[in-house]
């Protein structure tokens, strides 16, 4: 994501009750609060911390790729370390099965019934870690959850706690030991965020933290503390979904959306729900940079970790070494923007 970021704010002085009605301009605050306090335990990164915030406003979920030891899992636990919302993490392994994430009935050899027992899917946030490491059947596991919100055993559904959001990390898939997510589930993720390798500079800074006692186990010590709650996530979606979208505006997006189905790089284009998700995205941004009407560079802030996973290159486009981001790039560059 090469989006620009806003200025983080400054901390509230006090976590926001997450009861109490806030107003929007409190609760734009609070989120931008939670970039200070991600800084606090991850160096730099500013446009994956944003991307997370654009998916809370969103109601969308997260996926975070990058290489091993680039302080992906780090981001999340910030995250949520620096929010006041249940939270839980499922480390995904090859054993992994998916009673394990969404429950199972329990017999009870006392009262010879079985009951339900909730799995950790039962929760605000869900820390998804290395989400390519396990099987797609443990994988798809996660599908009812991710788009309807709900969790159905043995003929039964069950709704999952609102918010609730899964931020899943993976390694790039040439990795050993990894499995490509299943393209539905791909598709269900509102955003794909690319955590590269920091900058020099940033690494003297990530190395003298550590000389100095840094601990990234202990996000506590290091000062991380919650600055936003369901209230402020609420008042915020209520704010985003107010920012208006002009016809113009709806017909760039879609105007983008249709350039990569013609693409002689592409086997599949964006979907209509791709286009929907994009909309979404950049009203949230629109937002977040403290307007309350979508402009063309929020739509193009925001196309690339919004698109890149759900367009499919032709195997001889991959191999001429095409990318998905030099794809929605050329796209970009090629459709009329509106005035």
């Amino acid at each position: 994501m090469s989006a620009p970021t806003p200025e983080p704010a400054e901390p509230a002085a006090t976590p926001v009750s997450p009861t109490a009605p806030v107003p929007s301009d409190s609760a734009r605050a609070s989120l931008e609060a939670l970039r200070s306090e991600i800084a606090k335990a991850v160096v730099g990164q500013d446009p994956a911390v944003t991307g997370l915030v654009v998916a809370l406003l969103c109601r969308g979920h997260v996926l975070l790729e990058g290489v091993p030891g680039v302080a992906k899992t780090l981001l999340v636990r910030a995250l949520a370390a620096s929010l006041e919302l249940d939270t839980k993490r499922v480390q995904f392994t090859p054993d992994l099965m998916p009673s394990d994430v969404t429950g199972s009935l329990v017999y009870d050899a006392r009262t010879a019934e079985f009951s339900f027992q909730a799995g950790p899917v039962f929760t605000h946030l869900l820390i998804a870690d290395e989400i390519n490491r396990t099987p797609p059947k443990t994988q798809s596991s996660l599908l009812e959850a991710m788009e309807e919100r709900q969790v159905t055993v043995d003929g039964t559904p069950r709704p999952l706690p609102e918010p609730f959001l899964v931020a899943a990390t993976q390694n790039p898939v040439e990795y050993e030991g990894t499995y490509p997510l299943p393209e539905a589930q791909l598709d269900r993720f509102l955003l794909k965020l690319t955590v590269p390798l920091p900058s020099r500079k940033d690494e003297i800074d990530v190395l003298t933290r550590h000389a100095d006692g840094f601990n990234p186990r202990d996000l506590t010590a290091a000062g991380v503390r919650p600055v936003a709650g369901a209230a402020d996530l609420e008042a915020a979606r209520e704010a985003v979904a107010k920012t208006t979208v002009s016809p113009e505006i709806a017909g760039y997006v879609v105007d983008i959306c249709r350039a990569t189905r013609d693409s002689p790089s592409l086997t599949l284009g964006v979907s209509p729900r791709g286009a929907t998700a994009l909309l979404s995205t950049a009203r949230a941004w629109a937002w977040l940079t403290g307007r309350d009407y979508v402009i063309p560079d929020d739509v193009k802030a925001l196309a690339l970790p919004t698109l890149r996973h759900r367009i499919h290159l032709r195997p001889e486009a991959e191999m001429e070494g095409v990318t998905p981001d030099s794809v929605i790039a050329s796209v970009l560059a090629h459709v009329p923007v509106p005035r």
